[in-house]
């Protein structure tokens, strides 16, 4: 049973006790401690039906819960009871053959104990959207758990598909007035700070100590920073944003939890900037296709660096020429999420954490390579995904550099398009499990799991090892004999 039809089938039942025992919807309401209100959707189906409301109306309606729970209505038992048995939380109690079978003989019971599992799922998915709602910009709120302000912008990109056509006529305007190359130059982007924002560049190393790569100062309008060209282009967008005040129209109408994220929100629009003005729309969206999203390649054709063209490929929304959906995400050694964005629909989860088996954490494995794979979700859907290292050693050492590995992913239909793409017959066969991160993944399986899940049970026994500590024991990895226990002392009674 969905969740709407369990909610309608429950409300219902109710209204039609109420009914039986002619009690008007306001005196139930206050007998219940709600609001008129809300109990008439309840009874309409179009409110989940809490446990502890729901245990309190059946005390007032002097009603069994077992003959009101068996009686919502869920097909035939033995179907009813192997739908069940397929749910990862279900899976991993401890029901053997036996029990299934007592159970399947008492088809009420069997009935109540699958409305009650499906009153728990349908709570769970409305406590999953209320945590997700607390985290999303249309409805920000200060008390969301682990909702940075780096959060909010990851959500902001993602709610305008990383598509602002505002930053994309302004570098295309400066593309034209300076007549900028393919290859963009330094040399061409000094010259557009000096001439179009009056701004003197200086090239100096960063004092020891400081890990500083780019100062403005507003007052003397200089530019000092070590010779990079990203960061030019950088700055060409922040002094843009200032002058054609850009930001406000973009933040127009938008909603912030935290004071930082406007900056923040800046930062990114001026490296959004950057990318639109090295890799100009039109020229770079002919290159991607002739190229099929070779991005090695693309790099070497408009002579920038692989992670400049992976974010840029993240922002082909162009309603008239829109490129192939990504999701992006920038991984260190330690697993460290410092980047990320979803244009597939892909669900980060709060806080940074991932799922050890996605492609951007095992390129590590292969640094010199590309790292391709199918990844199929709990609930089916399959992304293909390929990731790259990028190596800045600092004096020729990694360990004072920096190490990222880049990842991008699209649908697994779209891998026919890629130059990267891997042949496949079966993706159910090819495609490597995989899920969001631990705490929230339905995986009974997982070999390589660091943390329990708190979508099934956790079922323990010291007597069998699994080849991960916090994988759930199923039922059939324990054997038919109940789990062992140890001797009984001589002096201790038995039970």
């Amino acid at each position: 049973m969905n969740e709407n039809a369990l909610n309608a089938s429950v409300g219902a039942k109710l209204r039609g006790l109420r009914l039986k025992r002619g009690i008007k919807q306001t005196d139930a309401a206050h007998g219940l401690g709600v609001s008129p209100a809300y109990l008439n959707l309840i009874e309409k189906g179009k409110r989940v039906m809490p446990f502890p409301l729901l245990w309190k109306a059946l005390r007032y309606f002097e009603q069994d819960p077992e003959q009101f729970m068996g009686s919502l209505g869920q097909g035939p038992v033995d179907e009813t009871l192997a739908k069940l048995l397929d749910e990862p939380l279900l899976k991993s109690l401890d029901i053997d053959s036996e029990s299934l079978e007592s159970l399947s003989a008492e088809p009420k019971l069997a009935g109540t104990v699958a409305a009650l599992f499906n009153l728990y799922k349908n709570t769970r998915h409305q406590l999953d959207k209320v945590s997700a709602q607390m985290s999303s910009p249309a409805q920000p709120s200060d008390g969301a758990l682990d909702y940075s302000p780096f959060d909010e912008v990851s959500d902001f990109l993602q709610a305008r598909k990383n598509w602002f056509p505002e930053l994309e006529e302004q570098a295309a305007a400066l593309v034209r007035d300076f007549r900028l190359e393919r290859q963009v130059t330094s040399s061409q982007l000094e010259a557009a700070l000096s001439e179009r924002f009056g701004y003197t560049v200086r090239y100096e190393p960063s004092a020891a100590g400081s890990s500083v790569v780019r100062r403005m100062d507003l007052e003397s309008k200089t530019l000092t920073e070590q010779p990079l060209k990203f960061q030019l282009a950088a700055s060409i967008g922040l002094l843009a944003l200032d002058h054609e005040r850009l930001l406000e129209r973009i933040l127009a109408g938008a909603q912030m939890s935290h004071p930082e994220t406007p900056k923040l929100i800046k930062v990114n629009l001026a490296n959004y900037f950057a990318g639109a003005l090295l890799l100009n729309y039109e020229e770079f969206f002919r290159q991607v296709q002739r190229t099929r999203y070779d991005v090695e390649l693309l790099s070497q054709i408009f002579g920038t660096t692989y992670e400049t063209v992976a974010h840029r490929l993240c922002n082909l929304s162009d309603p008239k020429r829109a490129g192939v959906p990504f999701h992006f995400l920038r991984a260190d050694v330690a697993g460290n999420i410092s980047k990320r964005y979803s244009g597939t629909g892909l669900k980060f989860a709060s806080g940074g954490g991932s799922c050890g088996k996605w492609a951007v954490h095992l390129a590590f494995l292969n640094p010199s390579q590309i790292t391709r794979q199918y990844s199929m979700m709990p609930d089916g859907t399959t992304y293909f995904c390929f990731a790259k290292v990028q190596l800045q050693p600092i004096s020729g050492s990694i360990v004072r550099g920096t190490a990222y590995s880049i990842g991008l992913g699209t649908h697994a239909e779209n891998a026919q398009f890629l130059a990267y793409g891997l042949p496949t017959t079966d993706l159910k066969r090819d495609a490597v499990p995989s899920g969001i991160t631990c705490r929230f993944c339905e995986r009974t399986d997982c070999n390589q799991r660091a943390a329990a899940s708190y979508r099934f049970a956790f079922a323990f026994d010291e007597y069998t090892k699994k080849d991960c500590f916090f994988s759930p024991l199923l039922v059939r990895e324990a054997g038919k004999e109940p789990a062992r226990r140890s001797p009984r002392r001589a002096d201790e009674p038995p039970h």
